[in-house]
C-alpha cells in the first residue's frame, strides 16, 4: 500500500472524528437542560431576617390608662387650638360650628340644649351614651368611625400623647369629671361610668386649676 493511499485512509478516520465531535457539539447545545435552581429549605423555629427586622421595629401601643396618667392638661390646650374654629372652651362661651364643650367630660353625648346636634348624635344621646375616657379616646382619634353620620369634618387627633393632653385639658375644665382610670383598670365599658382607681390618681393626671 503506497503512501497515498495510507494519507486517505487517515484523512477519512480525522474526517469521521470531527463529523462526531461536530455532531456531539450540536446536540449538546440544542438539548442543552438549565441547572435546576437550588432548593430552599426552611427550618422550623428560625426566623428570616427581614421578618424578624419587621417585628422588632413594630411600635407596642401604650395602654390609654398610662398615658392619661402622665397626660399634660397644659399641652393639652395648645392641642385643642386646632378645634377652636369651631368650638370654645371657656363656661358660658359660645356655641359656634360645633358646640360650647366646657363640661363635656362624664356628660351625655349631645349635652348641650341650645345647640342643633346631627341625628347621629341625637341618638347617641337618647341611647344613653356618656362621655367617658374611653368614649372620648375612640372619638377624637376617629369622629366619623365613633359616631357614623355625624357632621363633624374634623379628621382627628391622630398622636396618641397628644390625644391624652387633650383629653387631661377637657377634664380640667369639666368640674364633674370623675377620675382618670387607674394604668391597671380595664378600659371603661362604652356607655358606663369610668371606674374610680384603686389608687390615688398620678400627678398628671390630676385636673389644672379652673
Amino acid at each position: 500500500m503506497d503512501s497515498f493511499e495510507l494519507n486517505k485512509i487517515a484523512g477519512a478516520v480525522l474526517g469521521s472524528l470531527l463529523l462526531v465531535l461536530g455532531i456531539a457539539k450540536i446536540t449538546s447545545f440544542v438539548f442543552h437542560e438549565e441547572e435546576p435552581a437550588k432548593k430552599a429549605y426552611i427550618v422550623e423555629g428560625v426566623q428570616e431576617e427581614g421578618a424578624a427586622a419587621t417585628a422588632e421595629a413594630a411600635p407596642v401601643a401604650v395602654p390609654m390608662p398610662v398615658l392619661l396618667a402622665k397626660a399634660d392638661p397644659a399641652k393639652g390646650e395648645k392641642v385643642s387650638k386646632q378645634c377652636m374654629s369651631c368650638h370654645t372652651f371657656e363656661q358660658g362661651g359660645p356655641n359656634k360650628q360645633g358646640p360650647n364643650l366646657y363640661g363635656i367630660v362624664g356628660n351625655h353625648l349631645a349635652h348641650k340644649d341650645d345647640f342643633t346636634y346631627s341625628a347621629a348624635f341625637k341618638a347617641a344621646h337618647e341611647a344613653g351614651k356618656t362621655w367617658t375616657y374611653d368614649a372620648l379616646w375612640s372619638y377624637l382619634n376617629n369622629p366619623k368611625g365613633y359616631v357614623p353620620g355625624n357632621n363633624m369634618s374634623f379628621a382627628g387627633v391622630k398622636k396618641d400623647e397628644q390625644r391624652a393632653d387633650l383629653i387631661a385639658y377637657l377634664k380640667s375644665i369639666s368640674p364633674s369629671a370623675p377620675a382618670f382610670p387607674a394604668p391597671e383598670a380595664a378600659p371603661t365599658p362604652e356607655g358606663g361610668a369610668a371606674p374610680a382607681p384603686a389608687t390615688p390618681a398620678a400627678p398628671g393626671g390630676q385636673a389644672a386649676p379652673h
